[in-house]
């Protein structure tokens, strides 16, 4: 097995869980937003991609509600409304792309979470069932990428929303400013990633309260900013476009999260209802994308020129409709809300780095990819012109594969009728193999088709995507069809059937074996 450090053993599963008195399984207890914890002395946690053992686990499935809604209620979910109205459409086809997008995309995350409560490991351990214990290593160095990815873009619109408001308030908001922004943001990232679980469920319960709070507030004094015969006069766009809108709404929510879905469901007790774990992860990580995104399609659909903006700078434009004596709140619930989001992904980031095969302790996997996040804020926020261009190549590319993967786990999840053996998890010569050809040969496949039918035109690096688009009679790269990003329903569509009609016989035999 694998312990906290990511080496591997033969010690049984109860054997896997720490005894130093971290107990960071106890952070959910008796559905309260932070499990009472705030009586314990707060602690580092010590797990790594060991099991949670079963005294560790406790609470209900409604106490997920927490994290998955104080990592979505970023004030960025208003400017979604822009981006998804770039696509060319219409308010209602741009409502109900997003609806559609942000519910089923957290539905996925949802079903992945269940395997958290069967298995009590990590998602990128969890995995392994599907792909083998040296085999998985593939998909976790892609979670990997996209989890530091995604921290990246959080900690670096975080440092351009406080410039911009500083800016606003006369205090500059220049170079100075955005670098101790950056170190501030970062600073509160990488310490709650180190941190671990503990630190971050009482981090999530205060995000949830402020951002709520004065979230609700900015609404309320930019409503007068919406002028609904501007939106409803919106000319409607094409099936294509709307399904270009619809799948960066996936890519952009769920999708992005689904390589961490089972990493706090595993703190629940087995006999936790799949159900329950289920709904609330899905209604705790959309309920607030679903708000903003219908507030940000009024605010963007009533300004062309605040449309303009965010796409250069998603959070820093929504101040320039406010008020001053509101800009420094707006500061706080921006700054809350992006860095919530951001330090659910370093410390799952850093569990994927140790299941890819970096033998360090956890805190030490989230220090390095809190390196590699400023690194990359850094280029975001001083030297790159185009941030949206950039970020819609970003998620659609990386949105292939993790789609691919989930289809592999999903189906694999589906055919299994028991619960993970979680000794053989860690185990080469276990019942779930070293490295299976199947899913290999299927995450390749369909990251080939998916690539082959998505493009990114605004991201020069990426202009060789879209190959399939010709040669399937879609237009070319320049047809009507180009932008509709197919390659990510695709790949998740072959993922999933794909090891439904062949992996079916291993899963089979892998729960047969004594």
């Amino acid at each position: 097995m694998t312990d906290s450090s990511g080496s591997t053993d033969d010690r049984s599963t109860d054997d896997r869980s720490t005894d130093d008195g971290s107990a960071v399984g106890r952070a959910i207890d008796h559905g309260s937003p932070a499990g009472r914890s705030a009586t314990r002395r707060l602690q580092v946690e010590t797990h790594g991609l060991d099991v949670i053992g079963d005294a560790e686990r406790k609470g209900t499935p409604r106490t997920l509600f927490w994290p998955w809604f104080g990592a979505n209620v970023s004030v960025l979910g208003l400017s979604y409304g822009a981006f998804v109205l770039g696509f060319g459409i219409s308010f209602r086809q741009a409502l109900v792309a997003g609806v559609i997008g942000i519910v089923f995309s957290f539905l996925l995350c949802g079903f992945v979470a269940v395997a958290g409560k069967r298995g009590s490991a990590p998602t990128m351990v969890l995995s392994r069932a599907a792909y083998g214990v040296r085999g998985n290593r593939l998909p976790s160095v892609v979670s990997w990428v996209l989890t530091v990815g995604w921290e990246t873009v959080l900690c670096a619109l975080a440092t351009l929303a406080t410039a911009t408001v500083f800016g606003r308030l006369g205090w500059g908001g220049g170079t100075e400013t955005q670098v101790i922004a950056l170190v501030v943001v970062a600073g509160l990232t990488v310490v709650g990633g180190v941190m671990g679980f503990d630190l971050i469920m009482r981090l999530q319960t205060v995000i949830t309260v402020v951002t709520g709070v004065l979230t609700v507030v900015y609404v309320a004094l930019v409503a007068d900013h919406i002028h609904w015969s501007t939106v409803s006069a919106l000319p409607a766009g094409s099936a294509q476009d709307f399904i270009g809108a619809l799948v960066f709404m996936v890519t952009g929510f769920g999708l992005g999260w689904v390589n961490a879905a089972a990493d706090y469901s595993r703190y629940l007790p087995r006999t936790s209802s799949s159900r329950g774990v289920v709904g609330w992860t899905t209604f705790g990580a959309s309920v607030a994308p679903l708000l903003l995104l219908v507030f940000g399609l009024l605010l963007a659909g009533s300004s062309t020129k605040l449309n303009a903006a965010v796409a250069a700078d998603p959070i820093g434009a929504l101040t320039t409709i406010l008020p001053t004596w509101f800009l420094v709140p707006f500061a706080v619930v921006a700054v809350l809300g992006l860095v919530g989001g951001a330090v659910l992904d370093i410390y799952s980031s850093g569990l994927a780095l140790l299941s890819a095969g970096l033998r360090i302790p956890r805190p030490l996997a989230a220090l390095v990819d809190g390196v590699l996040m400023i690194a990359g804020s850094v280029y975001i926020v001083f030297f790159a012109d185009d941030f949206l261009g950039q970020f819609m190549g970003f998620l659609t590319t990386l949105g292939v594969p993790i789609a691919a993967w989930c289809g592999i786990l999903l189906a694999d999840l589906l055919l299994r009728r028991r619960d993970y053996d979680e000794n053989d998890l860690y185990r080469p010569s276990g019942r779930y193999g070293d490295v299976p050809p199947v899913p290999l040969i299927l995450t390749v496949l369909a990251t080939a088709l998916g690539w082959g039918l998505v493009t990114n035109s605004a991201a020069s690096w990426l202009d060789w995507q879209g190959y399939l688009l010709g040669p399937f009679g879609l237009g070319g790269t320049s047809g009507a069809w180009a932008y509709a990003n197919l390659g990510v329903l695709a790949a998740l569509a072959v993922g999933f059937l794909g090891t439904l009609i062949f992996g079916r016989g291993r899963v089979r035999a892998q729960e047969d074996a004594v």
